[in-house]
């Protein structure tokens, strides 16, 4: 017999009620702080043609004869150093995400099913949306928790989709979440989170808003990447009240010797010691939640580098995770792009929903 095609279906079930599938996927992280997982996720990572846009055999040359040799080790002890008994913070936050969202959306008697992704390594994007699938939803709407569109990330969720759908003999309607740099609810959450920490902790002398960067051609090539999160720190400022001399927005986690977009992180925090700024707060707007670049590469290595170069007070805000007004700002999101579907209605509570008010009184007792 040959092999089939198309997966297997669920059995079609006529005149079923309309279900939606909400689908966040977040970037990835290794299963282990060690070794092996770490080499298994960069190869994955790094093997993705829209991560490195190098011709295809000279890369992968470069990437199992040199970087996989070397760097998964130095990268297995950085992951160590921000692991959590749950796991990969990254992973955690961005379940404990789409609990709450269900748990937001239940509450308003929606009958929505959301499920989260990594777009590398577990729980991978295709297998999830089998289950959603398996659970009824022939709507999907896929949300990328990349704020600002690059062709890095965002894109490469659709790639991921649409491998998936090559595979669909019934395909659900997709829907698909390009970008919200500059949606009002996410921009009013990032202040809410800022305005948080300064009613704990004080306000510092500046605020440093640190992007992930990308190669700089990739801007000269079309992406809206750095558009984009110039648009978000400006809308940040305004909505704090911040002169332009206050705050600042650079780029991290550069890779390779090729020119990434400027101003980079690194060199902005040493140049902010050495013109005087004494204490010193890092917000990190383009990562909805805390991972190995916000926990390691800003909390560690960010903080050593301002106090060497003469700072004296460095504090590194905590990304969006779980804070409410960031739960309401996805429900919003989520609303706004399902509007026309038909959506079932629940009066019952939920399991789903009892787990997101337990996890929404955590929050709100940690910032107590």
């Amino acid at each position: 017999m040959p092999t089939p095609r198309y997966a297997p279906e669920p059995p079609y079930r006529h005149g079923s009620a309309p279900r939606i599938g909400v689908l966040l996927v977040n970037l990835g992280t290794p299963d282990a702080p060690r070794t092996a997982e770490v080499r298994r996720y960069l190869a994955e990572f790094l093997s993705d043609p829209r991560v490195v846009e190098i011709p295809r055999a000279i890369w992968l040359a470069i990437l199992h004869g040199i970087i996989l040799r070397v760097r998964p080790a130095k990268s297995a002890a950085k992951y160590a150093s921000v692991w959590t008994a749950e796991g990969s913070p990254l992973a955690v936050w961005t379940r404990r995400q789409a609990t709450m969202l269900q748990g937001y959306l239940g509450e308003r008697g929606l009958q929505v099913t959301v499920a989260h992704a990594m777009r590398y390594g577990q729980p991978a994007v295709a297998a999830t949306l089998d289950q959603l699938k398996q659970a009824g939803c022939d709507r999907i709407l896929v949300l990328p928790m990349y704020p600002q569109y690059s062709g890095t990330t965002t894109a490469s969720v659709w790639d991921a989709v649409a491998a998936w759908s090559l595979k669909q003999r019934n395909l659900p309607e997709l829907r698909f979440v390009k970008q919200h740099h500059d949606e009002p609810s996410y921009i009013d959450a990032l202040a809410r989170r800022v305005e948080d920490f300064w009613a704990r902790e004080g306000r510092g002398d500046h605020l440093l808003l640190s992007f992930h960067g990308v190669p700089e051609r990739t801007l000269h090539l079309g992406d809206p990447y750095h558009c984009q999160c110039l648009k978000t720190g400006r809308l940040l400022r305004e909505r704090l009240g911040l002169s332009e001399q206050n705050l600042s927005v650079s780029f991290q986690s550069r890779f390779g010797k090729a020119k990434w977009l400027e101003p980079y992180t690194e060199a902005t925090l040493k140049g902010l010691a050495k013109r005087g700024v004494k204490h010193l707060q890092v917000f990190c707007p383009g990562f909805p939640a805390d991972c190995l670049e916000t926990l390691e590469e800003i909390a560690i290595e960010g903080r050593e580098l301002f106090l060497h170069a003469g700072g004296q007070r460095f504090e590194h805000i905590p990304c969006l995770n779980d804070h409410p007004a960031w739960i309401q700002s996805l429900v919003a999101i989520v609303q706004r792009h399902t509007g026309g579907w038909p959506v079932m209605r629940d009066e019952q509570p939920r399991a789903a929903e009892l787990e997101s008010q337990r996890l929404r009184a955590l929050a709100l007792g940690a910032k107590t």
